[in-house]
């Protein structure tokens, strides 16, 4: 294998993704979760990937990592630029790919309960994960573990690398997540829905935790998530996916004030808002998301689409265009003036 060269187009960049597609082949049809979706994340920056259940978020951050499960899932294209390497050359049981996850790259999925072993405490779990990404031996390793769990504010670490998973709550089993993050010193940190079975005081506690991580370590974190209300607070750049494509992207304030996308649109006006008087009635999206299997070339959106016309009708999916002056792309054949709210 040749060597990997670092990126010297923009050094700011810690992982860069190109045109990934990634589909599943079954027996009604290839489903295409992850269709032709390009995203970077700076260094020490926090990005957020929003949509709706089964757009491709989680496959998408799957495929990153070469987690997705062969067969029926294969990735078929693209780039996964992490540090100036493609991480698609490795293949995914190799040992640069083994080195990357979770010391480089580390995930927190959606339910931690999947993640930990029920049977092994999270003393162990932890010190495992150290020792097989770091040169340490036992006794070291179940410091710096006791230390992660301190920094994760979990009381009495000393007490809790004794406990097995289920002793403990879904806030602190998310937190035992975090905590291998910061014991392996990862680079990026991606959080799959990180909140969503947790109780909404213990979801603020836990974000603020994250962040509050990313910050004083400057650490790179990827959100997924289909909240908005965690997204407007934490992140500096925003990717809406909608049927397994990004169909806007730009920084967080411009994005959630002046939204260009109908789906954006629609999600932004199906979420309560504080200042809204009580008589307001949500306005949801209508219709259903796609089948992702076989999809037509045209616009996804379109049958849900209350702004379509005859160019959305008769032409194909559109690519992403760039707003004159923003740092904001729209993929939409319409006028932006006829999707302003």
């Amino acid at each position: 294998m040749s060597e990997k060269k670092p990126n010297q187009i923009n050094d700011k960049i810690l992982l860069e993704v190109k045109n990934l597609r990634t589909s599943f082949f079954t027996n009604a049809g290839e489903v295409k979760a992850v269709d032709d979706i390009s995203y970077y994340i700076n260094k020490g920056e926090v990005v957020a990937l929003v949509g709706e259940s089964g757009c491709g978020k989680s496959v998408s951050q799957l495929s990153v990592l070469q987690l997705v499960q062969s067969p029926p899932g294969k990735i078929l294209g693209g780039k996964v630029i992490f540090e100036g390497m493609n991480l698609l050359d490795f293949s995914p049981n190799s040992k640069e790919m083994r080195g990357i996850r979770g010391a480089a790259i580390s995930m927190i999925f959606q339910e931690p309960m999947t993640s930990l072993n029920p049977i092994i405490t999270v003393g162990n779990q932890l010190t495992e994960v150290i020792r097989t990404h770091k040169k340490a031996d036992k006794k070291d390793a179940w410091q710096i573990a006791t230390r992660a769990l301190a920094e994760v504010e979990i009381p009495d670490p000393v007490n809790r690398m004794k406990n097995y998973p289920y002793e403990m709550s879904g806030g602190m089993r998310q937190r035992v997540m975090i905590a291998t993050a910061i014991a392996c010193d990862s680079k990026l940190i991606i959080a799959d829905e990180p909140t969503t079975a947790l109780d909404v005081t213990t979801q603020a506690q836990v974000m603020e935790l994250i962040i509050n991580i990313i910050k004083k370590y400057g650490k790179s974190f990827l959100l997924v998530t289909h909240n908005l209300g965690i997204v407007t607070r934490y992140a500096n750049r925003i990717y809406v996916m909608y049927a397994g494509k990004v169909v806007e992207s730009g920084k967080t304030e411009e994005l959630m004030t002046k939204p260009k996308h109908p789906y954006t649109i629609g999600l932004l006006n199906s979420v309560p808002k504080l200042d809204d008087s009580k008589e307001k009635d949500l306005v949801p999206i209508k219709g259903t998301p796609p089948s992702l299997i076989n999809l037509q070339k045209m616009c996804t959106f379109l049958p849900r689409c209350p702004y379509a016309n005859e160019a959305c009708k008769s032409n194909d999916f559109p690519g992403l265009r760039k707003i004159e002056g923003h740092e904001h792309f729209v993929a939409c054949h319409l006028n932006l003036s006829e999707v302003d709210r």
